[in-house]
């Protein structure tokens, strides 16, 4: 049997102190878990947060490919531009410096004094210039001064054998051509040139020496058939005519072999009627053109 304690010997505090000991461990323990609870609910990130993060980089991927893919419409840009510029205005210098134009083919565009110019000064000229600049861009703008200077050149060059009706200048679409008679240059059904035109061909070669473009050289014939030991048909005759013109110009260093191109026409492109004798005169010729480029 197990002996009987009397609790009464013992104070009753000590029984106090007991409980209230198991007591407040309960209550610690209590609190514990509660604070766990609400650290794990703290850390859980909800299951959808990753969907939602995936979908919106899809939609970023997406939006940036078609970015990439779009084009820009230069037209509408500029209409948006021009409407910013007439709502808000661009102030313009007062005594703004002439702006210089030319045609060279190196700069495009001209602007005064380039080393001083400021970002400012650059957005306000060319946001709206006080004078137009020539536009240098359009290729058939440059082709076309270039040949009028072309043109202008070779006719001081040889204005004395153009007032005799020797020679005749003038443009055709992308080149200056320069005529020669056939009645001063070649005996009828002939192709040596005469040696009254000699120093003719080196006037020409004079004009022509500080250009650098393609030469061609053509022969041309009336329609009246020709058959002899040298020629068997005009294709012979103009081919070869054109060839000794060439040869002549070849004897000058300036030219080489490389600049020019033989060509023989016969009857087939004819300036005028072959009606008459002065019709056949004048088809009876050869050409030097020079391909402006």
């Amino acid at each position: 049997m197990k002996p009987r304690v009397n609790t009464d010997l013992f104070p009753s505090t000590h029984f106090e102190n007991s409980n209230e000991l198991e007591h407040g461990q309960l209550i610690n323990q209590k609190l514990t878990h509660g604070a766990s609870n609400r650290m794990l609910k703290r850390k859980a990130i909800p299951s959808y947060i990753a969907i939602f993060a995936d979908l919106m980089t899809l939609l970023l991927c997406f939006f940036v490919l078609l970015l990439s893919m779009s084009e820009l419409d230069v037209v509408r840009l500029k209409m948006v531009a021009q409407s910013m510029h007439n709502a808000f205005g661009i102030d313009q210098p007062e005594d703004p410096d002439p702006i210089p134009k030319g045609t060279s083919i190196i700069r495009q565009t001209f602007s005064p004094k380039p080393s001083d110019m400021t970002v400012i000064q650059e957005v306000r000229q060319d946001a709206a210039p006080n004078e137009p600049i020539l536009e240098t861009t359009d290729l058939n703008l440059y082709m076309q001064a270039k040949q009028q200077r072309q043109l202008m050149q070779i006719q001081d060059a040889l204005q004395e054998q153009i007032a005799e009706g020797i020679l005749q200048v003038e443009t055709r679409e992308d080149r200056v051509v320069i005529t020669i008679d056939e009645q001063a240059s070649f005996p009828s059904g002939l192709a040596t040139i005469k040696p009254a035109f000699v120093p003719v061909l080196k006037v020409i070669a004079e004009a022509l020496a500080d250009i650098d473009d393609p030469l061609v050289v053509s022969g041309h014939t009336d329609d009246r058939p020709l058959n002899t030991p040298q020629y068997r048909s005009n294709w012979e005759l103009s081919g070869s005519r054109a060839t000794s013109v060439v040869h002549e110009l070849l004897r000058y260093p300036e030219y080489q072999a490389e600049q020019f191109r033989v060509e023989g026409y016969a009857d087939t492109r004819p300036i005028t009627e072959n009606d008459t004798d002065s019709g056949r005169a004048r088809n009876r010729r050869v050409e030097i053109a020079v391909l402006t480029q």
